[in-house]
């Protein structure tokens, strides 16, 4: 493989999305080590704690079950400002809009965007649209950036995670992943699977304002899927962490699927979906805050922090033993966000 060429991959938040990061573009930008490698920037400005986040949308098809790349792109950002501890105000909107695109889709992208954002109690306030000549780019791709505001004294981030936390999920995971590409595939599937994109600063505003300091650390496991985002949290923390197989919460849909296509759910993306780590001793408290919201009735205890250690997680399987838990390695389900 010539190590000179960028690959799928290196887009897939895995182990060669981090070494892009590590080797070339964090040093290359910035300087920023693993600590903050986080949602989103936490920043200070007269006083104030701001949260700046940006993320660009490539997925393929634009229009899925449950969704669009209008509603992805608008959510996604909100969410990366949310796992922040943030309340998000503001985005931008960037289109690179191929010749030849649709004005009909066009119109029912940015309506779902308008949507998204008024339901997520944001504004679009900015942005910037180029048109590409036919053949240079895929139909559509947007950025979206964003700005929040912190509005409390905690601190919440990647680091944060400490033994004896425990690690709850809102919901089912590898909803997002399956029903993109089922409809990228063209799958007939019985079971209805949709995409679960959705906008979670109303759910973490509730759950931080019920539970106070007992939230250590929230991420929402998008590219890379659980396993990843699990995995990334402990190299932050320096942790070590142990996954419960038969908790993780699925729907028979994308069981059956993931079974019968050989995929894993633990690295399938989610869209609408957050990982806590919590005071054990307040984790009953943030599980019923969680299943009293309509993103969180099937929120579940997946795991707990054991010690700390070097980063490796482990998943006790649902035959009793034990195995390791990577970050995802190449690309599983490409342009997937």
């Amino acid at each position: 493989m010539n190590s000179d060429l960028i690959l799928l991959g290196h887009g897939s938040g895995g182990t060669l999305s981090h070494q892009l990061l590590e080797e070339l573009l964090i040093p290359a930008l910035s300087g920023e080590g693993l600590a903050g490698r986080n949602d989103a920037a936490v920043l200070s400005l007269d006083g104030r704690r701001l949260a700046f986040t940006t993320d660009s949308y490539v997925v393929d098809p634009i229009f899925f079950p449950g969704g669009c790349i209008g509603d992805l792109a608008v959510n996604g950002t909100v969410n990366d400002l949310a796992m922040m501890g943030a309340t998000p105000l503001w985005l931008s909107a960037g289109m690179i809009i191929e010749e030849g695109f649709s004005r009909k889709e066009l119109a029912a992208i940015a309506a779902a965007m308008r949507e998204a954002a008024d339901r997520a109690g944001v504004r679009i306030v900015t942005g910037d649209t180029k048109v590409v000549p036919r053949g240079t780019a895929d139909r559509i791709f947007i950025n979206t950036s964003g700005i929040g505001v912190i509005n409390h004294d905690r601190d919440i981030d990647g680091t944060r995670a400490r033994p004896g936390d425990r690690i709850i999920i809102n919901g089912t995971i590898g909803d997002h992943g399956i029903a993109v590409m089922a409809a990228r595939e063209g799958l007939d599937l019985e079971t209805g699977v949709q995409s679960d994109c959705a906008a979670l600063n109303g759910l973490v505003a509730e759950l931080l304002a019920a539970t106070g300091g007992a939230v250590h650390v929230l991420r929402d496991p998008t590219r890379g899927g659980v396993a990843t985002t699990v995995k990334e949290i402990a190299l932050q923390s320096r942790v070590d962490i142990d996954l419960d197989e038969a908790a993780l919460p699925l729907t028979s849909g994308v069981k059956g699927v993931c079974a019968i296509l050989g995929l894993d759910p633990l690295y399938v993306a989610n869209e609408g979906k957050l990982i806590a780590f919590v005071d054990a001793d307040r984790a009953a408290d943030v599980l019923g805050v969680m299943r009293r919201h309509p993103l969180g009735i099937d929120a579940a205890v997946i795991g707990e922090v054991t010690a700390t250690g070097t980063g490796k997680v482990r998943m006790r399987t649902a035959v009793g033993g034990l195995r390791g838990v990577e970050m995802l390695a190449g690309e599983q389900l490409p342009r997937i966000c």
